[in-house]
């Protein structure tokens, strides 16, 4: 080896901020934009604009099940409708118990999306397992706290109307 460490053989293009390609200008990385739709609020705004949350009356009606899948409901229009006015991007629902989920859409809390965060926290516990395995509704109390919903639930579903064959045996 040479003592003379002067001569350099390799040249390393980090030194003095020179790059192997030449410098793109004007161009700036591409970024998405937000996916949320206009009109759709976070709620901690609403919050601090003193906003009431409405909640959408169908869900009382539904008598949902929480272990079986909402899509089992054969109502795909309620299923579409957005749980709050105005529309917020993420509520939390929190149960009598404790249990808190959260559900989230960027194009507004729809009333199927609710029923999905609940619905994944209960899909694998039994009939026997739930005290009250019935949906009676939601309830917003803004004392309490304004960012989330009381989940109410009840033990049996509502009456369904009699059927054909119980109609017919009562008119004999």
């Amino acid at each position: 080896m040479s003592a003379d460490t002067s001569v350099l053989t390799k040249v390393d293009s980090a030194v003095a901020g020179l790059s192997s390609s030449p410098p793109k200008e004007g161009v700036k990385g591409h970024r998405r934009a937000s996916s949320s739709a206009a009109g759709v609020f976070n709620i901690n705004d609403l919050e601090k604009e003193g906003t009431e949350l409405q909640i959408a009356k169908e869900t009382q009606k539904l008598n949902w099940k929480l272990n079986t899948s909402p899509s089992s409901l054969g109502e795909p229009e309620t299923l579409k409708k957005l749980l709050t006015a105005p529309p917020v991007k993420k509520i939390d629902l929190h149960f009598p118990l404790g249990l808190e989920v959260t559900a989230r859409n960027l194009k507004g809390v729809t009333i199927k999306d609710a029923l999905d965060a609940i619905y994944k926290q209960f899909k694998k516990k039994a009939d026997d397992e739930l005290p009250e395995p019935i949906l009676a509704g939601f309830e917003w109390d803004k004392e309490e706290c304004w960012t989330r919903l009381i989940v109410h639930q009840k033990k049996e579903g509502a009456p369904s109307g009699k059927s054909k064959k119980s109609k017919k045996a009562e008119e004999e």
